[in-house]
Parts: structure tokens; C-alpha cells; sequence
């Protein structure tokens, strides 16, 4: 199997395309990976967020203004092109070509219908949705994409509303699977001591601690919630929230924090290798997700649920689709973060529903939506093609 994307490799996009990769060779798969120059998921730091070790080239291109990044996007099929048919053509034996979607890519598609050469897309961005950097060539975007999709072998989306927004844009698409996010168990267990060890290094012994893991952006909401959250904090002294990641907000938080005098109650870790995500994770009793996109699957989500740790999170339909409601979390109305506060003020005071909760969406985990699960769907899904087009051949 190749595995080719354009992502930078480190943040949640690396968190995917390792689990994917490992759960593969654990099957005993021989994967290859081509990504940006210097951007190897395996080689680059594991960090929760991509703002510091990016590549002198990357740095520069996302500098660019809007229409100049995308014909910069754009241009790189050119590059990947280029590198793919060297890899084609050492690897005469290669199976299948697993890819990442990013937009204006086709060039990998284009060869792989050249060789025949079976080929999946992992679709977690399109034009056809809402984006935090708003494209200049729209309709280029679009109809590249209604191409790949079309012409790919198969798709795989991470919820079903987020295929369907595919399929009411751009009409027949290539067969789909859905396949939400995952987490590997052995990865996210601790033992009591080290759980004690984590509570106490961060000073959270004898409290309810409520965690977050994740970006500090306007989209995450995680400052608004805090914003809200810090009357109630006054008169909860049971609780604590212990805050785990960095990025634009991060600062105005902190400063926030400490004018409010809230500084030994809401504790700001700051970004964090992804390896040691874990020993955070192990000193919380529940997490908050105070907001997600409408169509995606937060791979914290999975990681809270794999520890024991039960999450609060919006009722979009991805999370719908995975969270059972006072069975292995709870959801509030997206949107509400006042609901959101005081869904956790409740959920602290019952300390036994907390841990019974939690041992409830690690068992889902481990059932369910460990990355071999997705390994498994994903081969089941690969010959499924395969045979569909051996029928189609022998007609």
C-alpha cells in the first residue's frame, strides 16, 4: 500500500495517518508514505499543534495570499506527479494507493487510472463545505473535486452527513464507505498510580477535573467556554480544568485566568508532544469538546472515550453517530455553551456516574473504533471494489 497526502504531518492529521498506517503494518501490510518534503509524520515532531516546525517552504507558501496559495496547491500535482511515477516504477508490485484528499489534487487519481492501479480517498475537507480560509478559485476547487470523486475507486468519508453533503453537490460519486475516527487502547490505559502521579505533578489532587485537548481557536470555542465557565468555577472549588494545547487564543485565555484569579483552578498546560497526551488524559475525570465541525470527527473524542474519560460534547451528527448519551457521554445543544457549563457543574458533583460512564465509552472503544476496526472495514471495502471490477471486466 502507498500512502500519499499533503499534509504537514504533525497535529491530528498526523494522529490519523499514523494510526492508519501502524493498524496496517500490524496486519502485516507493507505501507510507503510520500508526503510533503519534510513533513513525514513519523519524522516530524509529534505535536499537538503545526504553528513551530514546519518546513522554511511551508512556512513561506502559507504566507501566501489566498489566490496565490491555491495556484501553489495547485502547482504541486506537478511535484507529487513527478514523484509518484518514480515510486510507481520501482514499485512494480504495489496493491492499491490509499490517499488523503486535499484539494485541487487530481494527479494522483489521473495516474492511478493510467495504471491501473486501484486507488481510495480519504475525504476530511471539500469545497463543498464551510472553511476557516475561504477559497478564491471556488469553482476550479469544485470541479477538480467532482473529478477525483468521480474517478476515484472508492471514498471514504468520517460521518455520513459529511458524505451526503458530497453527494447533494456534486451528484454520483465513487462507492463510499463511512468510517468515523478511532483510538488504540493499549495507547490510552494507565494504572492508578499513574493516574495519582499525573493529579498530583499538575495539583489536582482532591478535585473533579475537567479536561480539554486541543487547538485554541476561534472555531474550538474552548475560550468562550472558559469565558462562561469562570463564575461558576467561584462557587464549584471541587472543580477543576486542566486545559491541554496552545494556538491564537491561548494567551488572551491566560491572561483572562489570571485576572480573574483563577489560576490554581484552571490549569493551562500549553502544547504537548502527542506521545504524552495520555498522562494528561489520565489525571481527568471528564473532558469538554465545547465545539466541533458539523460534519467532522474529532479524533479527542476518541481518545477521551479509549481512556475511561467520558466527554460533554455538541449534538452534531458525526458525534451523534458514536456518543450514546448518559450511556457513554453526554451532548449538549451545539452552540449553547451556557448548557455546556452547566452540563459540567452537574456532571462534577456525581463522581461515581463519571467513572461508571467512562468505563462504558472505554469499553465502546475497545469494541468498536480501535484504528484495526478501520483497517478492517477499509480491506473488506478494498476487495469489495475489486471484485465489483473483476465482474465488470469479465461482462
Amino acid at each position: 500500500m502507498l500512502y500519499h497526502h499533503r499534509t504537514q504531518g504533525k497535529a491530528v492529521e498526523g494522529v490519523h495517518i499514523r494510526g492508519i498506517t501502524d493498524a496496517m503494518r500490524a496486519e502485516g501490510v507493507k505501507v510507503d508514505i510520500i508526503s510533503l518534503p519534510g513533513a513525514d509524520p513519523y519524522s516530524t515532531p509529534k505535536a499537538m499543534s503545526p504553528t513551530s516546525q514546519a518546513t522554511w517552504l511551508m512556512k513561506l507558501v502559507s504566507q501566501f495570499p489566498e489566490p496565490l496559495f491555491e495556484l501553489a496547491e495547485l502547482g504541486y500535482n506537478l511535484m507529487a506527479g513527478w514523484r509518484l511515477m518514480q515510486f510507481f516504477r520501482r514499485n512494480p508490485g504495489l496493491t492499491f494507493v490509499y490517499e488523503r484528499y486535499s484539494l485541487f489534487m487530481f494527479v494522483t487519481v489521473l495516474l492511478c487510472r493510467l495504471r491501473g492501479l486501484p486507488i481510495i480517498l480519504e475525504v476530511n475537507d471539500s469545497a463543498a463545505v464551510e472553511r476557516v480560509r475561504p477559497l478564491f478559485f471556488k469553482r476550479l476547487a469544485m470541479a477538480i473535486e467532482r473529478w477525483v470523486f468521480r474517478k476515484a475507486d472508492g471514498l471514504v468519508f468520517v460521518s455520513s452527513v459529511f458524505r451526503d453533503r458530497a453527494v447533494q453537490v456534486h451528484g454520483h460519486i465513487a462507492p463510499t464507505i463511512i468510517t468515523p475516527n478511532a483510538a488504540n487502547i493499549a495507547q490510552f490505559t494507565f494504572t492508578q498510580a499513574q493516574r495519582d502521579e499525573a493529579r498530583q505533578h499538575w495539583g489536582l489532587e482532591g478535585h473533579v477535573v475537567c479536561g480539554y485537548l486541543g487547538a485554541f481557536v476561534p472555531w474550538h470555542a474552548i475560550d468562550q467556554f472558559v469565558y462562561r465557565i469562570a463564575e461558576a468555577l467561584k462557587v464549584n472549588p471541587h472543580l477543576k480544568l486542566l486545559l491541554v494545547g496552545d494556538g491564537a487564543k491561548f494567551d488572551e485565555v491566560k491572561q483572562f485566568v489570571q485576572d480573574k484569579g483563577l489560576s490554581s483552578q484552571i490549569v493551562m498546560v500549553g502544547r504537548v508532544p502527542h506521545d504524552r497526551v495520555p498522562g494528561l488524559l489520565a489525571a481527568m475525570d471528564m473532558a469538554i469538546l465545547p465545539s466541533a465541525g458539523d460534519y467532522t470527527s474529532p479524533v479527542k473524542l476518541f481518545e477521551f472515550m479509549a481512556c475511561g474519560v467520558p466527554p460533554i460534547a455538541p449534538d452534531f451528527a458525526p458525534i451523534r453517530e458514536v456518543l450514546k448519551p448518559g450511556v457513554t457521554g453526554w451532548m449538549f445543544p451545539a452552540g449553547q455553551l451556557d448548557e455546556a457549563v452547566a452540563q459540567v457543574i452537574a456532571r462534577s458533583q456525581d463522581k461515581a456516574a463519571l467513572a461508571s460512564v467512562g468505563q462504558a465509552a472505554r469499553g465502546y472503544i475497545a469494541e468498536h473504533r480501535q484504528w484495526r476496526h478501520n483497517i478492517v472495514q477499509l480491506t473488506d471495502f478494498l476487495v469489495s471494489l475489486t471484485d465489483k471490477g473483476r465482474a465488470a471486466t469479465t461482462r
